[in-house]
Protein backbone atom coordinates (compact mmCIF):
# COMPACT_ATOMS: atom_id res chain seq x y z
CA UNK A 1 0.00 0.00 0.00
CA UNK A 2 1.43 3.37 -1.03
CA UNK A 3 0.85 5.96 1.72
CA UNK A 4 2.60 8.66 -0.27
CA UNK A 5 0.30 11.11 -2.05
CA UNK A 6 1.13 12.71 -5.37
CA UNK A 7 4.37 12.82 -7.28
CA UNK A 8 7.73 13.49 -5.68
CA UNK A 9 9.36 16.76 -6.70
CA UNK A 10 12.85 17.36 -7.99
CA UNK A 11 14.93 20.33 -6.86
CA UNK A 12 13.88 22.14 -10.04
CA UNK A 13 10.21 21.72 -9.07
CA UNK A 14 10.70 23.18 -5.57
CA UNK A 15 9.25 26.65 -5.09
CA UNK A 16 10.46 28.92 -2.29
CA UNK A 17 7.47 29.69 -0.08
CA UNK A 18 5.45 26.57 -0.88
CA UNK A 19 4.09 24.75 2.16
CA UNK A 20 3.22 21.23 3.16
CA UNK A 21 1.10 19.59 5.84
CA UNK A 22 1.28 15.99 6.95
CA UNK A 23 -1.27 13.45 8.08
CA UNK A 24 -1.56 12.96 11.84
CA UNK A 25 -0.35 10.29 14.24
CA UNK A 26 -1.47 9.71 17.82
CA UNK A 27 1.32 8.84 20.25
CA UNK A 28 0.76 5.71 22.34
CA UNK A 29 2.57 4.21 25.29
CA UNK A 30 3.47 1.25 23.08
CA UNK A 31 5.16 3.61 20.59
CA UNK A 32 7.26 5.13 23.39
CA UNK A 33 8.18 1.64 24.65
CA UNK A 34 9.21 0.56 21.15
CA UNK A 35 11.31 3.69 20.69
CA UNK A 36 12.95 3.03 24.08
CA UNK A 37 13.80 -0.50 22.96
CA UNK A 38 15.15 0.66 19.59
CA UNK A 39 17.21 3.53 20.97
CA UNK A 40 18.32 1.88 24.20
CA UNK A 41 17.06 4.93 26.15
CA UNK A 42 14.93 3.39 28.87
CA UNK A 43 15.01 6.43 31.15
CA UNK A 44 12.18 5.94 33.69
CA UNK A 45 10.53 9.21 32.66
CA UNK A 46 9.69 7.52 29.36
CA UNK A 47 8.91 3.94 30.42
CA UNK A 48 7.83 3.93 34.09
CA UNK A 49 4.45 5.58 34.77
CA UNK A 50 4.85 5.57 38.57
CA UNK A 51 8.22 7.30 38.30
CA UNK A 52 6.98 9.75 35.65
CA UNK A 53 3.90 10.73 37.69
CA UNK A 54 6.22 11.99 40.43
CA UNK A 55 8.21 14.09 37.95
CA UNK A 56 7.53 17.69 36.93
CA UNK A 57 5.87 16.25 33.78
CA UNK A 58 3.21 14.42 35.82
CA UNK A 59 3.31 11.35 33.57
CA UNK A 60 5.20 9.54 30.86
CA UNK A 61 6.44 11.61 27.91
CA UNK A 62 8.01 10.67 24.60
CA UNK A 63 11.74 10.97 24.04
CA UNK A 64 12.69 14.26 22.42
CA UNK A 65 14.41 12.47 19.55
CA UNK A 66 11.30 10.36 19.07
CA UNK A 67 9.52 13.62 18.29
CA UNK A 68 12.13 14.47 15.66
CA UNK A 69 11.78 10.96 14.20
CA UNK A 70 8.00 11.34 14.07
CA UNK A 71 8.35 14.77 12.43
CA UNK A 72 10.64 13.38 9.73
CA UNK A 73 8.38 10.39 9.10
CA UNK A 74 5.27 12.55 8.88
CA UNK A 75 7.03 14.95 6.52
CA UNK A 76 7.72 11.98 4.23
CA UNK A 77 3.96 11.30 4.08
CA UNK A 78 2.94 14.90 3.41
CA UNK A 79 1.33 16.41 0.35
CA UNK A 80 4.65 18.13 -0.53
CA UNK A 81 7.41 15.57 -1.00
CA UNK A 82 10.76 15.44 -2.74
CA UNK A 83 12.63 12.65 -4.46
CA UNK A 84 14.83 10.75 -2.01
CA UNK A 85 18.18 12.39 -1.51
CA UNK A 86 20.64 13.16 1.26
CA UNK A 87 19.83 14.66 4.62
CA UNK A 88 22.50 17.29 5.25
CA UNK A 89 21.39 17.93 8.79
CA UNK A 90 18.77 19.18 11.18
CA UNK A 91 18.70 22.03 13.64
CA UNK A 92 15.97 21.21 16.12
CA UNK A 93 14.45 22.65 19.29
CA UNK A 94 12.39 20.79 21.88
CA UNK A 95 9.74 23.21 23.17
CA UNK A 96 7.15 21.16 25.05
CA UNK A 97 6.63 17.56 26.11
CA UNK A 98 4.91 15.05 23.86
CA UNK A 99 2.45 13.08 25.94
CA UNK A 100 0.68 9.78 25.44
CA UNK A 101 -2.52 10.56 23.56
CA UNK A 102 -1.13 13.62 21.76
CA UNK A 103 -2.08 13.74 18.07
CA UNK A 104 0.73 15.25 16.04
CA UNK A 105 1.23 16.61 12.54
CA UNK A 106 3.89 18.67 10.82
CA UNK A 107 3.74 21.95 8.94
CA UNK A 108 6.68 22.93 6.80
CA UNK A 109 7.78 25.11 3.93
CA UNK A 110 10.63 25.64 1.50
CA UNK A 111 12.54 28.68 2.73
CA UNK A 112 15.44 28.58 0.28
CA UNK A 113 17.05 26.56 -2.47
CA UNK A 114 20.34 26.54 -4.33
CA UNK A 115 22.10 24.30 -6.79
CA UNK A 116 24.80 22.10 -5.27
CA UNK A 117 28.31 23.40 -5.87
CA UNK A 118 29.95 20.05 -5.24
CA UNK A 119 27.47 17.57 -6.69
CA UNK A 120 26.24 18.34 -10.22
CA UNK A 121 22.69 17.21 -10.86
CA UNK A 122 21.66 17.94 -7.27
CA UNK A 123 20.26 20.90 -5.35
CA UNK A 124 19.77 21.89 -1.72
CA UNK A 125 16.53 23.00 -0.09
CA UNK A 126 16.06 24.30 3.44
CA UNK A 127 12.80 23.23 5.03
CA UNK A 128 11.62 24.90 8.28
CA UNK A 129 9.43 22.35 10.07
CA UNK A 130 7.03 22.48 13.04
CA UNK A 131 5.73 19.48 14.98
CA UNK A 132 2.27 20.49 16.22
CA UNK A 133 -0.07 18.80 18.72
CA UNK A 134 -3.87 18.58 18.71
CA UNK A 135 -4.15 21.89 20.59
CA UNK A 136 -2.19 23.72 17.87
CA UNK A 137 0.87 24.00 20.12
CA UNK A 138 4.26 23.71 18.44
CA UNK A 139 6.03 21.10 20.58
CA UNK A 140 9.21 20.94 18.48
CA UNK A 141 10.57 22.89 15.54
CA UNK A 142 13.62 23.46 13.43
CA UNK A 143 15.08 23.22 9.96
CA UNK A 144 15.98 20.35 7.69
CA UNK A 145 18.64 20.86 5.02
CA UNK A 146 18.09 18.35 2.24
CA UNK A 147 20.00 17.61 -0.98
CA UNK A 148 17.69 16.32 -3.69
CA UNK A 149 18.11 15.34 -7.34
CA UNK A 150 17.58 17.84 -10.11
CA UNK A 151 15.45 17.05 -13.15
CA UNK A 152 17.38 14.77 -15.53
CA UNK A 153 19.38 16.91 -17.93
CA UNK A 154 19.08 20.07 -15.78
CA UNK A 155 22.26 21.89 -14.85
Amino acid sequence: MNRFPGPEKTWDDAVVGETGTSPTVTVTGAMIDTYADLSGDRTPLHVDEAYAKKSHFGGRVAHGLMGLSIADGLKCQADLRFLPGYSLGWTWDFLAPIRIGDTLHVRFSVSSKRASKSKPGWGIVVIPTELVNQRGEVVQHGEHKLMIPRRPGAT
